[in-house]
């Protein structure tokens, strides 16, 4: 299955309209979980060393904004097809997914004094839902 989200096709023996993701297909295809389950891994390493390691704070703000290039460079090797534009959007949007489930999960931004873990699961719970709104266009 590709994980480029499809919006419009043809079939070519009668022109008619075939396998176009709705909306809940889009939600999955936004959701970078292979990434996710990287960040969760790593994350888990960092917080293992964090007592012994003076700098795990900025270790783990490397390793997110890597995982948000990684995110990036994944969707778009994963969503590339041979004769079809770049699916930017979907990088897009699957990039500040990624950003929206570190912030949920706290990851660097629970060191900031505003920062409180209901912000992200607010904003998990609206971005993902919202992001099944968005149709990229083919």
């Amino acid at each position: 299955m590709s994980r480029r989200i499809v919006t419009s096709r043809l079939q070519s023996t009668g022109g008619q309209a075939g396998d176009i993701d709705g909306y809940f297909d889009r939600v999955v295809k936004y959701i970078p979980a292979d990434v996710v389950g990287l960040w969760l891994f790593a994350t888990g390493l960092i917080a293992a060393q964090a007592e012994t390691d003076a700098n795990a704070g900025v270790v783990h703000l490397i390793a997110f904004l890597g995982g948000a290039v990684l995110t990036a460079l994944w969707t778009w090797k994963r969503t590339s097809q041979p004769g079809l534009p770049t699916a930017t959007l979907q990088i897009a949007v699957s990039t500040a997914a990624f950003v929206v489930w570190v912030f949920a999960m706290g990851g660097p931004f629970s060191g900031l004094d505003w920062y409180q873990a209901y912000y992200g699961s607010l904003l998990l719970a609206f971005f993902t839902v919202a992001s099944g709104l968005i149709v990229p266009p083919e």
